[in-house]
């Protein structure tokens, strides 16, 4: 009788004993899952922010005189179709910016000296694309900026010139393009990276083939 009782209190204290360390390992079990989550969170949280903070940086923090301010120039148009805009001398028919249009596109920015070869009084949408003459359509866009200058924003107007003129893009989508963000335009239709600096003797062979709506060398406008 008493080795009944012992053996059965025995039974107890081990049952009891294999409780509390089960409930003693699924409590580490548990505290590990959360652990392991939290840090998948934070892993994936971070690489996140890694992937969208360059994008930031890249283009939508980009400034005068890199792009220009929307608010002075938000791009005009003429009236014009792909078959206008495509016959050979169309940009050279249609420039015209007087002298004193220039110099109140460089009063609107805050500009007031410039040294040759700093800025050019540039169109948004280009002539080529069926841009304006209107001040609304102009502003001083840097030749000396690095990488995004008036040299790169050429080479995305050749691109979508050349779209357009093969029928591969309507003409309004291409004045949109360079109108709302050219920097990003540039990276989708010429190429993703930013381009290297061209030399000056490549930077000026690249203008000759091509008019544009300043003069290579001209003096700065007062």
């Amino acid at each position: 009788m008493i080795h009944l009782r012992s053996g059965s209190r025995v039974a107890r204290r081990l049952t009891a004993g294999l409780g509390i360390l089960s409930a003693v390992l699924a409590l580490i079990a548990c505290d590990r899952s959360v652990s392991v989550q939290q840090a998948q969170s934070k892993a994936a949280s971070t690489t996140a922010a890694d992937t969208s903070q360059p994008v930031v940086q890249r283009d939508s923090s980009l400034r005068f005189p890199v792009v220009p301010d929307p608010a002075k120039t938000p791009g005009d148009t003429l009236e014009v179709t792909a078959a206008d805009i495509c016959v050979p001398g169309y940009s050279k028919k249609v420039r015209n910016v007087p002298i004193a249009v220039k110099r109140q596109v460089y009063a609107s920015y805050g500009i007031r000296t410039h040294k040759p070869g700093d800025y050019e009084i540039d169109h948004l949408i280009s002539l080529e694309l069926g841009g304006s003459n209107s001040i609304r359509n102009l502003w001083p866009q840097s030749y000396r900026t690095s990488p995004w200058n008036a040299h790169v924003k050429d080479a995305l107007e050749n691109e979508l010139h050349r779209r357009v003129c093969s029928g591969t893009m309507d003409l309004a989508k291409a004045q949109r393009i360079i109108a709302q963000n050219w920097v990003m335009g540039y990276r989708i239709y010429v190429n993703p990276s930013p381009p290297t600096a061209a030399s000056p003797k490549r930077a000026r062979s690249q203008r000759q083939h091509r008019p544009r709506s300043q003069p290579q060398a001209q003096a700065p406008v007062p």
